[in-house]
């Protein structure tokens, strides 16, 4: 992609009504755009980094079983009645249509999923089965101040479990549990990503979070560094120790949840009753889990973990692009380079402007591409050599333009 083509433009000045990094400096790098309070638009280089992130999660859910699914934003006002939380349901936006009939806008999709379900399972030997999908969401939050991390509009991944048992439910339970580490792995965010235990509300006894560690983190939450697991700060003072192996010194940290999983059991299944036939030939509630993970948040809550004074630091998995090429009024062999790049399919922004290079510079460090490459007159004197540099590395070193190659390649 040519920078002068660029639809969006690198901004100088800090949006002056926004609190949050993730959001002040998505805005300046041209990431996204705040259309209102937790409302944004995905601009291109923002839209590329979703869509990877999208990806790695589409992947992983396909490999537990997961069969992607599209579901309405719209709900009738009947399907949530039908499990009582048209009233509950505190942050649920509201409307009514020209037909006068009352609907929601989709906050979550338990009232939606269910009873699809019910249409196409009648037998335990049609279980277990899920479905998944990457869908809108809406809720009407009262404090929509921390950017991508807490949004009024965002997309959420909801994946849903139907089980013929408890037992069954538990089994696949534990088996989202691993896809959803190797998600956050894929995304940079490991490292400081805890399985986080929560209450379970009305459905289970514990819910399980993935809480990412950050400075910018809206919950409290209690770390067992031996066990590599931590408690929310809701659940600390009933249980004060590690569920695992019931240690009492805990390390406290601000956090993001990023994700969380949950046993719905019989909860929506009882509601729409929804039961299959089980191998002793009686009616049983089918025991369902539901599984979350917001890709607006990730993007956001990736941006916090990885950023300097000068801007973001991708990950390469999800980077808008994998090399940043900056010519310095030596457009032809900038021209050769970035063709070559194409060729062998990497993706390259190519900053072709006529601009100073300090410029070009502090913008490269703002985008935060992994890899940058300048060609100028200077470098290409050393020999015909490129200057390249790592984003997260402070040292650049000069290359021959066939070394750069091998480079990108590997």
């Amino acid at each position: 992609m040519r920078q002068s083509k660029f639809f969006t433009k690198v901004s100088r000045d800090i949006p002056k009504d926004e609190e949050s990094y993730n959001a002040q400096v998505l805005i300046r790098a041209g990431f996204v755009d705040k259309v209102g309070a937790g409302i944004y638009t995905l601009l291109p280089l923002g839209l590329r980094v979703l869509q990877k992130i999208n990806q790695i999660i589409r992947e992983e859910m396909v490999a537990i079983g997961g069969q992607e699914l599209q579901m309405p934003a719209l709900h009738p006002k009947e399907v949530w009645q039908a499990t009582g939380r048209w009233e509950g349901f505190d942050a649920l936006f509201k409307l009514k249509g020209s037909d006068n009939r009352e609907y929601a806008l989709g906050a979550t999709h338990e009232e939606v999923v269910t009873p699809l379900a019910k249409r196409h399972v009648f037998s335990y030997k049609e279980l277990p089965t899920q479905v998944f999908q990457i869908q809108t969401k809406f809720r009407n939050e009262k404090r929509a101040k921390a950017g991508l991390i807490r949004g009024r509009e965002f997309l959420m991944k909801d994946l849903y479990s139907f089980h013929a048992d408890e037992a069954d439910l538990n089994k696949y339970y534990k088996t989202a549990q691993k896809a959803y580490f190797k998600i956050f792995e894929r995304c940079g965010l490991l490292d400081v990503t805890y399985l986080t235990f929560a209450s379970g509300g009305a459905f289970s006894k514990f819910s399980h979070e993935f809480q990412t560690v950050t400075s910018a983190g809206e919950d409290t939450i209690y770390i067992c560094d031996d066990c590599q697991i931590a408690v929310n700060q809701e659940l600390i003072e009933e249980h004060p120790h590690c569920p695992n192996c019931e240690k009492t010194e805990l390390r406290q940290e601000k956090a993001v949840e990023v994700g969380n999983i949950f046993k719905l059991r019989t909860r929506f299944s009882d509601a729409v009753d929804f039961a299959v036939k089980t191998a002793e030939g009686d009616m049983k509630p089918v025991e369902m889990g539901c599984y979350g993970i917001g890709p607006t948040r990730v993007l956001g809550t990736i941006v916090e973990v990885h950023h300097d004074d000068r801007g973001i630091i991708w990950p390469e998995t999800v980077a808008p692009y994998q090399v940043h090429l900056l010519s310095l009024k030596q457009e032809k062999v900038a021209e050769e380079i970035y063709e070559a790049l194409l060729d062998r399919g990497v993706e390259v922004l190519y900053d072709d402007r006529d601009i100073s290079a300090g410029e070009k510079f502090a913008e490269a460090d703002l985008i935060g591409c992994p890899l940058r490459v300048v060609v100028s007159e200077k470098t290409l004197a050393q020999g015909n050599k490129v200057e390249v540099k790592k984003r997260n590395k402070q040292e650049s070193e000069l290359v021959t333009i066939s070394r750069l190659l091998e480079m990108v390649k590997k």
